[in-house]
């Protein structure tokens, strides 16, 4: 009996070594990795969505008689979500800030009858052509401001369309060339054309031009500047922005006291008002 113990203990004591044993292999052995997702995944495509940037319109040549010392045409900004048009009537205005006075190198210069000080840069909402809704931008004296605001405000309620809206820099002042582009425009510091020396409205922030191309000037002759404006002499015609005595447009101008070139009595303004009549 003493022997069969003893045999017993032996056995005992072999089996506990080699289970020692056996765990002593496996723990030096690494732990299998779990299957995973790979790590050459690759991550979803970005939205396509981001606005675009406005394209930079080409800059026309002056034309005869109105050369200029030749400056580079101004960086535009893109436009933001901040100020993206909406289907209401929405305006600003600011003071000439350096940033705005780099978008006016050939519109304003030292010696203007106006200083920078008395402008003021307005942006406004107005229908276009396409019956959609755009942001448009003018450079007025700043006594006139409140008045044209009143005015493109009563404008857009009427739904009256604009073809486009910029600044006259655009065209490099270009007074011929901002017509030919059928652009609403207000600020220029340039002379009556044909009169050296006497400056035009445009000059002192008091005059705007509305759709030049269909509401021409209209020598006393019948003769226009423009040759793609001379349908529009017809004034029985009712185009897509021409204006008429008594409409929406000359009405929301006379609301404020201005005057429109279509009642002159010799040669007709028909694009054109102003604060002072002339």
């Amino acid at each position: 009996m003493t022997r069969a113990v003893a045999a017993v203990g032996l056995g005992v004591s072999v089996v506990l070594l080699l289970s020692s044993c056996a765990g002593s292999d496996s723990a030096g052995a690494p732990a299998a990795t779990p299957a995973g997702p790979s790590s050459a995944a690759t991550s979803p495509t970005p939205t396509q969505g981001s606005p675009p940037t406005r394209p930079k319109p080409a800059s026309a040549a002056p034309t005869a008689g109105m050369s200029r010392t030749a400056r580079p045409t101004p960086a535009r900004p893109a436009p933001s979500a901040t100020t993206a048009p909406t289907s209401a009537f929405a305006s600003s205005v600011s003071v000439i800030t350096p940033g705005i006075q780099a978008l006016m190198p050939y519109s304003w210069r030292p010696g203007c009858p106006v200083g920078l000080a008395d402008l003021r840069y307005l942006t406004v909402s107005y229908h276009g052509f396409d019956r959609t809704v755009h942001r448009g931008e003018l450079v007025v004296h700043a006594n006139q401001a409140a008045a044209v605001l009143r005015v493109l405000r009563s404008v857009f309620d009427a739904g009256v369309p604009i073809r486009q809206m910029r600044l006259v820099d655009v065209y490099r002042a270009d007074d011929d060339a901002s017509v030919a582009a059928d652009n609403t425009s207000a600020f220029n510091c340039r002379e009556v054309a044909g009169r050296p020396g006497v400056w035009s409205q445009h000059a002192y922030g008091v005059a705007i031009d509305v759709n030049p191309l269909e509401n021409p000037y209209v020598h006393s002759d019948g003769s226009v500047d423009i040759p793609a404006s001379r349908p529009y002499v017809d004034r029985s015609l009712r185009a897509v922005g021409m204006i008429h005595a008594g409409d929406a447009t000359v009405d929301a101008f006379a609301a404020v006291g201005w005057k429109w070139g279509g009642y002159w009595s010799s040669a007709k303004d028909y694009q054109h008002f102003s604060s002072t009549g002339r």
